[in-house]
């Protein structure tokens, strides 16, 4: 539009220098001076407005450049929602296996909680009937020390420790210079140490080592005591314990026993350790 504008205007200061000179009737060489510098002012105006003003090329041109661009959004937008519709599907999915995941692990807990129920109903009644069909406790005659000591000895070997040291402990007490004193006495650490209760089981240990020093029962009570001690966190002890059984009374089965133990621990049962 201003281009127009523009060559209208010049148009007409065209018009209007020759109009002059016709209404003159003559023209003179001052007029004809005067009306080439207007043309050549003119041409002038029409170059700039050339240069300043784009073509019917460039302006083609740009329509496609932003053609081509709006396509290109168009398209990129197209893709995205593509994109968001698929994600938005796998979302979806997981939430399903998701909540399938949640099921099935509450129908799994379901189950073991029935079957936990059902475990212990059968405990339960297997220890009713236990208690029904066990005979009677035999009466022990204390003034029998052989059947005194064997029922102790009965009860440990079926897992009735607390009956065991009972039995033992009256055994040593009333039989202290009998042959077998000093299995009594061994035999209540055994049933304090099956019952976990280590610290116990080494001071019965110890009682053993001091009451009886000549006892046969020497090697499995140090034997016994390291492995108190390595269960009670106490490695420097229980490897003391292990290598005087390897070091006074080897070729032993608590010897090769106290090796194999130092060996599995990556102890040299020859240097104890050190």
């Amino acid at each position: 539009m201003t281009r127009r504008i523009a060559t209208a205007r010049v148009g007409r200061r065209v018009a209007t220098a020759f109009c002059a000179a016709a209404a003159l009737g003559c023209v003179s060489s001052t007029d004809l001076d005067s009306i080439k510098t207007q043309l050549q002012d003119i041409q002038l105006q029409v170059l700039q407005l050339q240069k300043q003003s784009p073509s019917k090329t460039e302006i083609a041109e740009l329509q496609t450049a932003v053609s081509e661009q709006m396509q290109a959004l168009v398209r990129a937008q197209a893709d995205t929602r593509a994109d968001l519709v698929a994600l938005s599907g796998r979302i979806e999915q997981l939430e399903d296996k998701l909540e399938d995941t949640h099921f099935r692990l509450s129908q799994l807990s379901q189950q073991i909680s029935a079957t936990n129920q059902e475990l212990q109903a059968v405990r339960s009644a297997a220890e009713e009937a236990s208690a029904r069909t066990s005979p009677p406790a035999a009466v022990v005659n204390p003034t029998d020390p052989q059947a005194l000591y064997d029922t102790a000895y009965n009860d440990y070997l079926q897992g009735n420790y607390d009956l065991a040291i009972l039995g033992f402990h009256q055994y040593s007490e009333t039989y202290r210079g009998t042959e077998l004193a000093d299995n009594a006495v061994y035999w209540i650490g055994e049933c304090y140490y099956r019952q976990g209760k280590f610290q116990k089981a080494i001071e019965q240990f110890d009682d053993v080592l001091t009451r009886f020093e000549r006892s046969d029962r020497t090697p499995s009570t140090l034997l016994k005591k390291g492995y108190a001690y390595f269960e009670l966190g106490q490695r420097a002890q229980g490897v003391v314990n292990l290598q005087s059984v390897i070091r006074e009374y080897a070729g032993t089965d608590e010897a090769a026993l106290a090796s194999q133990r130092l060996e599995e621990m990556g102890i040299d049962p020859a240097d104890g350790g050190h």
